[in-house]
């Protein structure tokens, strides 16, 4: 078991099964040592996660939201690694975007949700550099989408 492994145990985290594409898109490119994933919009179990931030969902809501995304980060960056996350080096960047009203201004809030989760699951490999910005909707109606790059070893 990796430590990244470890640490998703101890989380209380297991790791779903990497979400197939939606439409005519790959769910991450490899290029050199880079994975770039695809969005990865906010879901669970139980489903989709829904909202509006700054209308019908508040920012723990929303950070929680953010936190799924980055559940789903990692399950494709597993499948990009052939399962293998000792082959992680580090993410290098997430880019969050937050269905939200025009006067909510706490996007890095909700994306901290994220953030937090990857440095807790990362360690300090999981700091990276970040954007969080509002969108007047996403796709079907999820509070929150986040699309990352990873650096990783060769197999």
């Amino acid at each position: 078991m990796s430590t990244i492994e470890t640490r998703l145990a101890e989380l209380g985290v297991t790791l779903p099964d990497a979400p197939a594409p939606a439409a005519n898109y790959v769910p991450f490119v490899q290029v050199g040592d880079l994975v770039h994933i695809s969005g990865q919009i906010s879901q669970n179990a139980g489903g989709l996660i829904k909202g509006r931030l700054g209308a019908d969902m508040d920012v723990a809501a929303g950070a929680e939201a953010a936190k799924c995304c980055a559940i789903s980060l990692l399950a494709q960056l597993k499948k990009a690694c052939d399962g293998d996350l000792s082959r992680v080096v580090r993410a290098v960047k997430l880019v969050g975007f937050v269905n939200s009203t025009p006067e909510f201004i706490d996007q890095p809030k909700v994306i901290n949700g994220a953030s937090d989760f990857m440095v807790a699951a990362l360690g300090d490999a999981g700091r990276h550099a970040r954007s969080a910005v509002s969108a007047a909707s996403l796709p079907l109606g999820v509070a929150v989408e986040i699309e990352a790059i990873f650096q990783i070893r060769s197999a």
